[in-house]
C-alpha cells in the first residue's frame, strides 16, 4: 500500500479535478452583524461547554487555539495525514508510515503550559534542529544522549519516556543502512512521534502517547483522518488528466505525468465518525482548501454523517487567496466542499447527490478579506447565513480572523443554536 492512491478522482475547482489520494461584522465586544439574509437569534451561554469538530491542517487552524481553548476543550481536531513537506518527508522517505507533521504541530497547540516542567516539554517536543545538516546532526547527538541544554527542566520520568522513544527513533534510522538521513531542520517532535508510531505499530497509540507526555486535555481528541500505519501519498487530476503527486507538489507545482495511477479508498477514522455523530458543531476551518481540507472530506461516511446533523456547519472562510484557490469566491470554496463530501468524481455507484445547505450553514469571514463573498450565489446554494468578523492583517500572510473575535463569533453562533431548539416557536416568530 506504500505507493497506492487513494479518495474520488477529481473535486471541480478552476484549475483542479481534485482531489484524490494516492496510497455581518463580528466585533470582540459587541454583537456580529449579517451580511446576508437570517440570522441566528444570540442569547448568553449558560450551559455546557460546546463540542466542537474541526477539519483542519496543522498551520492555520493553530492560531486560534488558544482563544479556543478558553471556551471549550471539548474539541475533536481531524488531520490528514499526507503532508509530506519538512522533516516529515525525510522520515516518510526512510522509515515510511503516515505523515505526523500536522498532528504534532497540533499536539504542541493544545499541549500544558501551566507549569515550569511542562513549558520545558513544550519547548523540548518544539524544538527544530539547525538547518545546517552538520550542526543539526551533532545537536540531535546531544540531545539523544540526554546532555542538550532542553532537557532542563524535564523531571527524570519524563526525560526517561521521551528519551527511550527518540533512543528508539535514532535505531531505527540506523538499521536503514542503505539510507542517509538528512537531520537538516528536522522536528523533535516529529522524530518522538515516528518513534513511538514505529514501536507501537499504531498511529492512535502514538498519539495517545504524546497527548499524556504534553498533557493534553482529556476531552481534547487528536484525530487522524485515516487511522493507518502505511504511507499515503495525495494526488491531484488536472482537467488534462495530468496527475501531480504529492500535497508540496500540489501547492507548489513543478510537474506532473500522464501515467495511469492505482486510486485506492480507504476508510475513515472510525471515531472521526463517532464524533461526527455527537458534537455540537462541525468546522471547517481557514487553511489550504484542497491539500488540507477536501483531502479529509472525501472519505466514505464523512458525508454521509454530516449531512444527517442538525446542527451548526461552519465555514471558516480564508482571508487570503493561495496557490490553490486563486480567483475562487466564497460559493466556490462551498462548491469544493460540497463535490468532496457528495464524492462527485469517484465511484458514481458511491457518491452523493447532497446540497451544498445538507454541508453547510453558515460562513464566518474576516473583514477585508480577498475572496469575494457572492451572496447571491450562497443564497442559491441555501446558505444564507454570512457573518463577518473582525481581522487583522499579518505580513507575509496577509489578512486572518481575529482569534479572540473569531472565537466569540463561533460560540455565539452555537449558543444561539441551541437556544432556537429551546425555544423554536420563539425563534421562528422573531426571524
Amino acid at each position: 500500500m506504500a505507493d497506492g492512491s487513494w479518495g474520488p478522482a477529481a473535486l471541480r475547482s478552476p484549475f483542479l479535478r481534485f482531489p484524490f489520494l494516492p496510497m455581518a461584522a463580528g466585533h470582540c465586544n459587541g454583537v456580529c452583524s449579517r451580511r446576508a439574509i437570517s440570522s441566528f437569534s444570540s442569547s448568553p451561554n449558560t450551559s455546557a461547554p460546546p463540542s466542537l469538530l474541526v477539519f483542519s491542517g496543522g498551520t492555520a487552524f493553530n492560531g486560534v487555539i488558544e482563544e479556543l481553548k478558553k471556551v471549550t476543550t471539548q474539541v475533536a481536531h481531524v488531520l490528514p495525514v499526507s503532508d509530506d513537506g519538512g522533516s516529515t518527508a525525510e522520515i516518510v522517505r526512510v522509515l515510511g508510515g503516515p505523515a505526523v507533521g500536522d498532528i504534532r504541530s497540533r499536539c504542541l497547540r493544545l499541549s500544558d503550559e501551566s507549569t515550569f516542567e511542562a513549558l520545558a516539554v513544550r519547548r523540548l517536543l518544539g524544538h527544530r534542529l539547525s538547518l545546517d545538516a552538520s550542526e543539526a546532526k551533532t545537536e540531535w547527538y546531544e540531545i539523544v544522549e540526554g546532555e542538550h541544554y532542553l532537557w532542563n527542566g524535564v523531571s527524570q520520568p519524563y526525560r526517561e519516556t521521551i528519551r527511550a522513544f527518540l533512543v528508539y527513533f535514532q535505531n531505527q534510522i540506523l538499521r536503514r543502512s542503505n539510507e542517509s538521513f538528512c537531520f537538516s531542520n528536522g522536528s523533535i517532535g516529529n522524530f518522538f512521534f515516528a518513534g513511538a508510531r514505529i514501536f507501537f505499530q499504531s498511529l492512535d497509540a502514538a498519539i495517545f502517547l504524546f497527548s499524556r507526555v504534553s498533557e493534553i486535555p482529556t476531552e481534547s481528541l487528536v484525530l487522524p483522518v485515516i487511522s493507518t500505519n502505511d504511507r499515503l501519498t495525495l494526488g491531484c487530476e488536472l482537467w488534462d488528466g495530468t496527475i501531480i503527486r504529492g500535497q508540496n507538489e500540489i501547492s507548489h507545482p513543478t510537474s506532473g505525468c500522464m501515467e495511469p495511477i492505482n486510486k485506492v479508498f480507504p476508510a475513515a477514522n472510525p471515531t472521526v465518525l463517532e464524533q461526527l455523530g455527537k458534537v455540537d458543531c462541525i468546522v471547517y476551518a481557514m487553511g489550504s482548501l484542497f491539500t488540507s481540507i477536501c483531502p479529509s472530506l472525501v472519505l466514505h461516511g464523512i458525508g454521509e454523517a454530516i449531512a444527517s446533523r442538525s446542527i451548526p456547519k461552519v465555514l471558516l472562510l480564508n482571508g487570503s487567496h493561495d496557490r490553490e484557490t486563486t480567483g475562487l469566491s466564497a460559493s466556490g470554496f462551498v462548491s469544493a466542499i460540497t463535490d468532496a463530501l457528495n464524492r462527485t468524481y469517484g465511484d458514481p455507484d458511491k457518491s452523493l447527490k447532497k446540497l451544498p445547505s445538507d454541508y453547510i450553514n453558515s460562513l464566518l469571514v474576516p473583514r477585508d478579506g480577498q475572496v469575494t463573498v457572492d451572496v447571491h450565489h450562497l443564497a442559491d446554494q441555501g446558505i444564507f447565513h454570512v457573518v463577518t468578523v473582525d481581522s487583522v492583517h499579518v505580513p507575509k500572510v496577509g489578512t486572518i480572523f481575529d482569534p479572540k473575535c473569531l472565537i466569540k463569533a463561533l460560540a455565539d453562533l452555537i449558543s444561539a443554536h441551541k437556544d432556537s431548539m429551546l425555544h423554536p416557536r420563539a425563534i421562528a416568530h422573531n426571524s
